[in-house]
Order: structure tokens, then C-alpha cells, then sequence
């Protein structure tokens, strides 16, 4: 079994939105990382993906994101063994200027350019890749 994480890509006057996760986090705690969350059981229901985003991303950040587009998908093992398959969505920015909402899970937000994010060193691998190929579908 896996858990269904998804995040958004945001994008706003050339720079990606970033947000530095908290220190309380279970997984990844205080790493720079883009918005998103877990899928919730619903039953039956459509679109889970995307109203699980969007809802996220307000939770997180408090700002709405338009033009959801599927990036890309992949799976990993959290710190703690838990396996995820993680879906990332291209999303512009709507409204709202993001600011650290949900402080149990984001402790600062931060814009980043392309090649900011391609040059900074700490930053992971499936990251930059996740924002090379958004930042190509723009």
C-alpha cells in the first residue's frame, strides 16, 4: 500500500514558489520543498488529485492556484518507512500572498527562480527535476 502525496509547482512572475517545511515534520523536516499533501480517504469520489492540492496548498500557504497540468509522478520511502507515490501539478498562482500558514507543517515561504533552484546547492535532486520539467511545460 502506498500513500498518495501531491504537490504544486506554483508559478508567479518567473519565480517558483518554495516552502521551507518545519522542523516538526515527520519526513523532511526543515527542508525547502514544494507545497502539497496527502490524499485523504473520500470513498468514491473524482478529481482527488487536484481538490486535494488545491485544498493543501490553502491550508499550507493560504492563496489559490489555477491551471493545475500533471507534471510528473514518482514514489519514494519516507524516514520512517512509509511508501508514497508522489504526483506534482503545474499550478499559477490565483490569489492570496503566500505566507506560512500552517505553522505545524511550514515554517517559511520562499520565491525561487529556475535557476536559483538549479544552482542551489543543498537543494535535492528530484526537486530540480521536478522544476525543470515544470518550468518547461510553462
Amino acid at each position: 500500500m502506498f500513500v498518495v502525496n501531491v504537490e504544486g509547482a506554483i508559478h508567479r512572475d518567473g519565480k517558483w514558489l518554495l516552502i521551507l517545511r518545519s522542523e516538526k515534520e515527520e519526513h523532511a523536516g526543515g527542508t525547502l520543498s514544494l507545497v502539497g499533501g496527502k490524499c485523504e480517504v473520500e470513498g468514491v469520489s473524482s478529481d482527488i488529485l487536484e481538490r486535494t492540492l488545491i485544498r493543501e496548498i490553502f491550508e499550507e500557504v493560504g492563496c489559490e492556484v489555477t491551471g493545475l497540468k500533471y507534471v510528473n509522478s514518482s514514489s519514494f520511502d519516507t524516514d520512517s518507512g512509509v511508501h508514497v507515490i508522489d504526483i506534482v501539478f503545474l499550478c499559477h498562482h490565483k490569489t492570496g500572498e503566500p505566507f506560512a500558514k500552517s505553522t505545524e507543517e511550514v515554517d517559511d515561504v520562499i520565491w525561487m527562480t529556475t535557476l536559483e533552484i538549479l544552482a542551489h546547492p543543498e537543494l535535492p535532486v528530484y526537486l530540480k527535476e521536478n522544476i525543470k520539467l515544470a518550468d518547461k511545460m510553462l
